[in-house]
């Protein structure tokens, strides 16, 4: 898989994650500025950095299971890993309008 191929199944994957919608607010993570980074790896690995508006969130394990779910059911994945960070902090900043 060369670059060009990586950096297309990134934008499919974050593509796909457009579809997970914050219970909360009502838009979608990407938009939301949750998710960190989508790196794809040699191998179709996919490796998803995201975050949740708050710690302690109630959608937590709900957004994190539904991105899991969303990538790997994205073509060319052939393996998920979701990582969940607070680092830096979410804010109303991160959205896009």
């Amino acid at each position: 898989m060369d670059e060009q191929q990586k950096a297309a199944l990134e934008e499919d994957i974050r593509k796909a994650l457009r579809v997970i919608i914050d219970p909360e607010i009502g838009r979608n993570i990407v938009d939301l500025g949750l998710i960190y980074a989508v790196v794809v790896e040699e191998g179709g690995i996919a490796r998803i950095t995201m975050t949740t508006t708050t710690r302690g969130c109630p959608a937590t394990a709900f957004l994190k299971e539904a991105v899991g779910n969303c990538v790997w059911d994205v073509p060319g994945v052939e393996y998920a890993e979701v990582h969940l960070t607070y680092e830096p902090p979410w804010t109303p900043d991160m959205m896009e309008t």
